[in-house]
């Protein structure tokens, strides 16, 4: 679940979003990760049990990189690894390579995302230990690509595996019910990506037991 920088998932909202998910998570047996600001980062992995995901790493090194945010500094706050590439903050595709290794080098994992399937293809050559495919048009709207584009899943699962067959696949944009996420799976994805579905909804509970609901 990605938090992203609404105003109810800053700060203290961040915490009960991630305790949430924590819960709801234990509860149902589905693994689960928050990825909340970079400021509630911290925070965040010293507080919760579930792993926590940056939104995004710049590619350099620890240093003199005032306002970067760098592998070294994920892997101090705790954090687990992070997001690469959301399409609210892209990188040319080889500095999303030199993300993934850097990430790797510090033990933190990356999840990639990519926009469709050629995009989906050329970035598992970097191996990710994760790839999410987010159409961005459909990011935040209400239709979801499983339901409107099931051939980018697909498309996406199949271009992955044939590249970095160890890669898991995510599906994103537009994940709204649990109908969405089994449609995502039986199109060949091993879990999904949330955000404005879970943290603008009026009741953020009923939402993702709706979610998780749509998990065998």
């Amino acid at each position: 679940m990605n938090l992203k920088a609404y105003p109810a998932s800053l700060g203290p909202g961040a915490l009960r979003f991630g305790r949430l998910l924590e819960r709801l998570s234990r509860e149902s047996g589905i693994r689960s990760a928050v990825a909340p600001a970079a400021p509630d980062l911290g925070r965040l992995a010293q507080a919760l049990s579930i792993p926590v995901l940056a939104q995004h790493t710049d590619p350099g090194l620890a240093g003199a990189a005032t306002g970067h945010l760098v592998a070294e500094s994920i892997r101090a706050s705790g954090a687990s690894g992070s997001l690469v590439n959301h399409s609210e903050r892209r990188l040319p595709a080889g500095e999303v390579g030199v993300v993934v290794r850097r990430l790797a080098e510090v033990e933190l994992v990356a999840v990639v995302c990519a926009r469709d399937v050629p995009e989906a293809r050329t970035l598992a050559r970097f191996e990710p230990p994760y790839l999410a495919v987010e159409p961005p048009e459909l990011i935040g709207g209400v239709r979801s690509v499983s339901t409107t584009r099931p051939e980018v899943v697909s498309g996406s699962v199949a271009a992955v595996r044939a590249v970095s067959p160890e890669t898991r696949v995510l599906c994103g944009a537009g994940i709204h019910d649990a109908r969405d996420v089994r449609l995502s799976l039986e199109l060949g994805a091993e879990g999904v990506l949330v955000a404005s579905s879970v943290t603008r909804a009026p009741d953020p509970e009923a939402a993702l037991r709706e979610l998780l609901s749509g998990f065998p």
